[in-house]
């Protein structure tokens, strides 16, 4: 079945059979990488370590978010 006529098809459904088939699919690519999760992880270790040396400027929140 093509994309086209799957999404025709998933149209003609109730409201929240709808919602339950776009929840399904949000899920579905929320799915954890290790990879991207451990890339991350070293580069906000990086960065707390710059900081705590000083070779890293802060800006407050409130600051950035103009509060």
């Amino acid at each position: 079945m093509s994309t086209m006529k799957l999404l025709q098809e998933a149209l003609r459904l109730a409201p929240q059979d709808r919602f339950l088939l776009i929840d399904g699919l949000m899920k579905s690519l929320d799915t954890p990488d290790p990879r991207l999760d451990a890339i991350w992880a070293e580069e906000a270790e990086k960065r707390l370590a710059a900081c705590r040396e000083g070779r890293m400027e802060v800006i407050a929140m409130e600051e950035v978010l103009g509060i």
